[in-house]
């Protein structure tokens, strides 16, 4: 190697040695920020890496163990586990750096680099807890879907809420107390309770609703899945939450009704109803006679004790009778019970009876009534 090419040599290794210990800020040469940005890299890379780890070893334990605790609550904590990493980096970047008052980064920085490194912990624990809700939840509905009432159904999502919630108030007063301090929290917890009637009048409404929806816990007017009545709204209910409870109607609207007013609406649960009634009228015209008109009630009598699902319960036989003159008809009233209560089941149950009253009739030369009218005209 020449002399000249050595100084060249020597001369760019000063040059380079100059660069990274050229201090940007005082006391903090480049080569300490190239390290900060290498940690928080390294931090993020690690990161994702144990989340895919956890994740994969998750999916193949699920497939060849079946769901389990440890599989949910690895999959609950994959990515709060990046989160709490990336947290680490953080804390971990500050030991590259110099802090002084006097010759280097002031310490009001680190002190703030120390809270915001302990916020993102906070956040990923936070964070982890609100996901573990996910593993309570499943156990939770799992048991319940055991269980002959549906009370516990619906107390499932109301204790999701209830954990998250608590859980998001936790974790939001740890962080103001790390940035603001304590001091800071108590005067404003103060100042809350000052405004604390204003916003109790604001929210009255949602006070109503929340101790409405008590009252509907404990006194139960209807479970999950029931058919129900409420202000005009018919349908099943899909979910009863602290604010309000959710109906799909039979035309596949969703309706969201505050549960204050359904604790001073009237609640019919069509779903709790233990048989459907059909109540009719069966017209036969005049010209039948007594003889067909008697004949008539037989038939229908026979008809339906020839019928299983209405004649489940002995305290409601079908009943049927030649009930009335009508205007232009004679009337026979028939009514009986159809028992399980399915309206599926109700309706080819009317059909079954309908379509053989009818073969009966033909067959009887019966003839159903319609309105109608005769005229007299008188000629002088």
């Amino acid at each position: 190697m020449t002399a000249s090419a050595l100084s060249k040599l020597l001369g760019s290794a000063d040059w380079w040695a100059k660069t990274i210990n050229y201090e940007i800020i005082k006391g903090n040469a480049i080569w300490r920020f190239g390290l900060v940005l290498l940690a928080i890299l390294v931090a993020m890379t690690a990161g994702r890496i144990v989340q895919y780890a956890i994740d994969g070893f998750a999916l193949r334990r699920e497939k060849t163990k079946g769901v389990s605790v440890v599989t949910l609550i690895l999959k609950c904590l994959s990515k709060p586990i990046y989160v709490a990493i990336f947290a680490l980096g953080l804390f971990a970047c500050k030991q590259f750096l110099y802090f002084s008052d006097t010759d280097g980064i002031r310490m009001v920085i680190g002190t703030g680099w120390t809270k915001i490194a302990r916020t993102v912990g906070a956040i990923a624990v936070a964070y982890g807890l609100f996901r573990l809700v996910d593993v309570i939840e499943y156990y939770l509905s799992h048991w319940a879907s055991k269980t002959a009432t549906k009370l516990d159904d619906m107390l499932v999502p109301v204790i999701r809420k209830s954990l998250r919630i608590t859980i998001a108030i936790i974790a939001t007063l740890f962080i103001a107390e790390t940035i603001l301090g304590a001091g800071q929290i108590k005067t404003i917890l103060l100042s809350a309770g000052v405004g604390g009637i204003a916003i109790a009048l604001a929210a009255k409404d949602t006070i109503a609703n929340f101790f409405g929806s008590v009252t509907i816990f404990a006194d139960r007017p209807f479970q999950i899945d029931d058919l129900v009545k409420i202000g005009g709204h018919l349908g099943p209910v899909e979910e009863v939450g602290f604010r309000s409870t959710r109906i799909r109607t039979l035309q596949g609207h969703l309706v969201t009704v505050p549960n204050s007013l359904i604790t001073n609406s009237i609640v019919e649960n069509v779903g709790q109803r233990p048989f459907i009634r059909r109540t009719s009228n069966i017209t036969i015209t005049y010209d039948s006679g007594h003889t067909m008109a008697r004949r008539a009630v037989e038939i229908i009598g026979e008809v339906l004790a020839d019928v299983p699902e209405v004649n489940t319960d002995p305290q409601r036989p079908p009943r049927v009778y030649f009930s009335d003159f009508n205007d232009w008809s004679l009337n026979i009233y028939m009514s009986y019970w159809v028992k399980p209560a399915d309206y599926w089941l109700y309706q080819q149950v009317n059909e079954r009876v309908n379509l053989e009253i009818m073969k009966r009739f033909e067959a009887e030369q019966i003839e159903f009534a319609f309105p109608s009218q005769t005229l007299y005209v008188k000629k002088d």
